[in-house]
């Protein structure tokens, strides 16, 4: 028969051996309230005597601090979960929150339906959220309870700070190369349009041809690879005579390398194709992807940050975006 294991010593324990109450017990060791210089040296002694852990959750919880980070992700189904994107938003956010004992949850919002944001709000164990996506539907259905806890990764308002990507300059930067290496009839793949952060590309774009004198060639794509295939066939039939492609995304970019080749062309040397976030993929494919940078880790750090010191921040943060020239364009 095993020798018992003696349990973890409790709030109650340290009170009794301190000859304090509970309560001046949990307000010295959770950092709140008065209590005597005494207390709180006896409370501090018989803590350490008895080797007290505290319950980080608890105290968070009766402090109404939370105890999660939700990022929650704006989109037509849940398949937005299998966005690499996302994924380094919820990477980042968890290395801010881990060293202050606070995890990282991942919702998703129906575009149609962001109510959600309700039952967050009202939910003690949050401590906060990240929005990504962002709509103007998601930012009116913030409720007030959540308001000084909440930011947003894309589109913000005046009561929720956004942090975001200059993706305009960027887009621009990819796009003007194109230009400046000799291709004028470029066809544009878009994220998907109901986001109003992937409109900004697209206005990048418009302007572009404007200036240039040449017409639109707009596809509509949803930021992944199979519909950059799809997108880039359609480009290929209504404008056979297309020289380069400008995707919204890198994933898109992929696609519309994988589509041209498997229609029979080249890349660079009869369609030249940028895309836009520099994903580590991007040095390596084949060819090289030329792309703009998206700084994701940098930008949602600041978000998660933002949420946890819930210190005042500008009401809107634009990150860089720098071209990269590789061998596609």
């Amino acid at each position: 028969m095993g020798t018992p294991t003696a349990r973890p010593a409790t709030l109650d324990d340290v009170a009794r051996a301190a000859g304090v109450s509970r309560a001046t017990a949990s307000r010295v060791l959770g950092g709140y309230g008065f209590a005597s210089a005494q207390a709180r040296a006896r409370v501090g002694a018989a803590a350490d005597h008895l080797g007290y852990v505290p319950d980080v959750t608890a105290r968070a919880l009766v402090r109404g601090a939370g105890v999660r980070l939700v990022v929650a992700v704006v989109g037509r189904t849940d398949a937005v979960f299998d966005d690499p994107y996302v994924h380094r938003v919820v990477s980042a956010a968890s290395r801010v929150c881990a060293p202050h004992g606070i995890g990282v949850a991942l919702e998703w919002l129906p575009l149609d339906d962001p109510s959600g944001l309700g039952r967050l709000g009202a939910d003690r164990g949050v401590c906060g959220v990240i929005l990504v996506n962002t709509t103007r539907a998601a930012l009116d259905a913030v409720p007030t309870r959540l308001r000084g806890r909440v930011v947003s990764i894309g589109q913000g308002s005046a009561t929720v700070p956004s942090f975001d990507v200059d993706n305009a300059a960027g887009a621009g930067a990819v796009l003007r190369h194109l230009y400046a290496t000799g291709r004028r009839r470029i066809a544009m793949v878009t994220g998907p349009r109901w986001l109003t952060c992937a409109e900004r590309s697209v206005t990048a774009y418009r302007e572009l041809m404007r200036e240039a004198g040449s017409p639109e060639r707009l596809v509509t794509g949803d930021f992944t690879a199979a519909r950059g295939g799809a997108a880039a066939l359609a480009a290929l039939r209504r404008w056979p005579d297309l020289d380069a492609v400008f995707a919204a995304s890198d994933a898109t970019a992929f696609g519309v390398i994988a589509a041209l080749r498997g229609h029979g062309l080249g890349v660079p040397h009869d369609v030249a194709v940028g895309g836009f976030d520099d994903l580590p993929y991007a040095a390596m494919s084949s060819p090289a992807l030329t792309t703009a940078t998206h700084p994701v880790d940098r930008i949602a750090t600041a978000a998660a940050t933002a949420v946890l010191t819930r210190a005042p921040v500008a009401p809107s943060t634009a990150f860089a975006s720098t071209l990269v020239t590789r061998e596609s364009a």
